[in-house]
This record gives C-alpha cells, structure tokens and sequence, in this order.
C-alpha cells in the first residue's frame, strides 16, 4: 500500500524539559516556569461548577475575555485576539506574514517555538549574536536585508532571564525598517519588577509594526488550557481573523481566563512570592559561584562555568533527590541549567538539597 508523498519539513521539533521520574510520583518540577502558586481559588469554582456548558461550541471571538483583558489593560477591544496559548498566535503571524525565502530575525537564545513556526512556512531564519546572554539591537541590525519580515523576541528573554530596557526597545524599533514588523513577547512581565523595565504592551500600544503577545500560562497558571492573546494594529488583527481556526480558544480557558485577570490580589501574592524566592535562590547559588542575571522573570538561568561541578552533574544530583530542572542543551548553552522558582515548599526543599550537593562535592 502506498502512502500519499508529503512535504519534507526540515525543522527540529519541540522537545519539552522533562516532566516527570520514571517510578516516582512525588517529583518536583522547576523545569517549565509555570506558576509556583497555582491558579486563583476564585478560578478553582469553576471547576466545581455543575452548570458548566461543554455540549455548545465556544463563542469563537472570545468577546467576553476581550473585554476583560480592555478593560484591565486599558488597550483597544478590537485590536485583541485570543488563541489557544501564545504559541496558535505565532503560528498565525508567520502564516499571515511569510512566504517563502523571507527573512526571520531571532535572538541566538530565544523561545524555540519562533524558529519552529517560521520554518514551517518555509521562512529563513537568521540568529543574531547575544552579549552576555542579553539581546543586541546592534547584532540584530546587522542581521536585517531585503528579505527580512519579522524580528521576534521575549522580553524578559526565554531561556536566558534578561531583558531589554524601555530605552533599548525603543531604539531597536527605531533603527528596524518600518516595513519590518517587530513581535514582542510579554510572556513573563509581570515579574519584571526593575525600574528600567517597560512592558511591550505598555510602549507600543499605539504602534503600527510591533505585534504584543501575552500569555495566561505564566503568573496566571492556566498552562494546561492553552490560552494567551495578542495585539496588534486592527488591519493585522482582522487579517488574523480571516485566517484563525474559528472555536480555537475552548469555553472554560476563556471563563478561566476572565476570572483569572481580575483577580489582583491573587497576582499581587504571585510577584511578592517571586521575587522573595527567586532573589533568595540567586543568592544561594552565588555562594557556590553559579551565576545568572538579575531576577527579571520567574526562572534563573544558571551558569557553572565558575563552579567546581558542571551543570550536567548538578542536574543529575538534582534529579536523585527527586527535582527535574531544564538542561539548555536544545538551546546550545553550554554548561547551564534553567530552574523555575517554585512554591514555599518546594523552594525549601531545594535549598536543602543544593546545599547537601555542594557540602559533598
């Protein structure tokens, strides 16, 4: 029998951090930097709400999170769209933007999810050089020709922890040809607490060529339901539109999400515990002469180079004592690991057991 010819896609999949240990259920997992806290127990009702509608498809405009994420973020209704995690928004872009042979433009450390989808559309994509693990807007510039489409990057940068500042993102739109669109991920912003930090939401809001994504995934704790919007210029989001899947975002992401975004309290809670923990940790593996940026998100990116260990037995260690971490291979960072803050308990635990691994070193 013989199967129909298919395109050959030359891209090297997504492979997620490891989730779990063979034969062992009580695992901690500070590899995928998802809410140390949780979800709001306001969000926790609803799943204990009886009348829950599933057997009608979803409102396929999410008008009512829409409304929420205006209101809260004081941004145009009409220029928002929902998706099914940040990750279906990018998707989309590269689809409506790239053709191919265009030029996509990312920082060497970045999300893989940016290079993934670009090439599935047959775009070239093109790393330009970090500083120090930080985004060069000079290297970036350098990167730009004729063909180039789109720049994307997160700020705070995944997998590496730093950001750029209010000045430097504005200079990098500056220099960008106008026709060149700029996406900026605001997908950890909310734990960038440093002064110098604006989020891209809050800079480009009336710009014509940045593209915002936002996630509900992070500081809100709705992973698992793949949610995460974007905002753009009207004439891009109706483009969007024409090309979304039309129930893309399922009923109980967007209540969830609704519910979510109003609860401040509960995400004031979230920033307060993160930068506690996150600090306390940064300092703990400084005195082993592991080093990483300053807390501008809600993970560390952790360098050995310094260290009487390499990243690759430290990883392992960490896994006998039952915590799974993110080995930077995938990314091509040498010798380095990136750790999620984790709740109370699990920090606790952790400091227990990094200290135990460095005293028998």
């Amino acid at each position: 029998m013989t199967i129909p010819k298919f395109k050959k896609i030359n891209i090297e999949s997504y492979k997620p951090g490891k989730s779990g240990i063979k034969n062992n259920k009580n695992y901690i997992k500070l590899s995928a930097n998802e809410s140390s806290l949780g979800v709001s127990p306001n969000v926790r009702r609803i799943f204990n709400n009886k009348s829950l509608i599933t057997n009608r498809y979803p409102d396929s405009k999410s008008k009512l999170l829409r409304k929420a994420i205006s209101k809260e973020f004081k941004c145009d209704f009409n220029k928002i769209i929902c998706g099914a995690g940040s990750d279906e928004i990018i998707q989309m872009v590269c689809q409506l933007y790239l053709n191919k042979n265009d030029e996509v433009i990312l920082p060497e450390f970045s999300f893989l999810m940016y290079r993934i989808y670009s090439k599935i559309v047959g775009a070239k994509v093109k790393f330009s050089q970090e500083n120090n693990f930080k985004i060069s807007i000079e290297n970036i510039i350098k990167k730009v020709t004729r063909k180039t489409k789109i720049v994307f990057l997160a700020n705070p940068n995944n997998p590496t922890g730093t950001y750029l500042n209010k000045f430097e993102l504005i200079k990098l739109r500056k220099k960008l040809n106008k026709k060149i669109l700029l996406v900026v991920d605001d997908a950890y912003h909310e734990y960038n607490l440093n002064k110098d930090y604006v989020s891209g939401l809050n800079l480009f809001k009336r710009s014509k060529n940045v593209f915002i994504l936002r996630t509900f995934s992070k500081i809100y704790g709705l992973a698992s339901l793949r949610i995460g919007w974007g905002y753009g210029d009207k004439k891009i989001i109706d483009a969007l539109y024409k090309i979304k899947p039309p129930f893309n975002v399922n009923f109980i992401a967007e209540k969830c999400a609704t519910i979510a975004i109003s609860d401040k309290v509960f995400v004031r809670k979230s920033i307060r515990h993160n930068l506690l923990w996150g600090n306390k940790i940064k300092k703990l593996f400084e005195d082993y002469k592991v080093s990483s940026s300053k807390l501008a998100s809600n993970f560390l990116l952790l360098n050995f180079k310094n260290c009487e260990i390499s990243a690759k037995l430290f990883m392992s260690k960490l896994l006998n004592n039952r915590i799974i971490v993110r080995g930077m291979e995938e990314y091509k960072i040498k010798n380095s690991l990136r750790l999620s803050i984790g709740n109370s308990s699990e920090n606790k635990y952790l400091v227990k057991v990094v200290k135990k691994i460095f005293k028998n070193v």
